[in-house]
């Protein structure tokens, strides 16, 4: 009877510490999944600025290519001619 109560208790406490070390990393679990949202949403909003930052370096380099009213008379003719060959592909593509 004795060993059967013995068999018992270590059981009851096998089952406690495998209670307690379930909650634990079921704690550990939400903290790495709110970890993992945060994260997230800084991801986003540096991908975001990323965009926006591209963006505003493309607007400046336009910018900055079309200085003089030569280089801009040049910039219109450049895109006439690229026009007129993307039209010419348009062209070939639908015959």
């Amino acid at each position: 009877m004795s060993d059967t109560r013995i068999l018992v208790a270590g059981l009851e406490y096998k089952i406690r510490k495998l209670i307690e070390e379930n909650l634990r990393l079921k704690k550990s679990e939400q903290e790495h999944e709110q970890l993992i949202h945060s994260l997230s949403e800084k991801v986003e909003v540096m991908e975001r600025n990323i965009f926006e930052l591209t963006e505003q370096l493309n607007k400046k380099i336009i910018a900055d290519a079309f200085n003089s009213e030569q280089e801009i008379e040049e910039g219109r003719k450049r895109i006439q001619v690229l026009m007129r060959e993307i039209e010419h592909c348009i062209t070939l593509v639908n015959k």
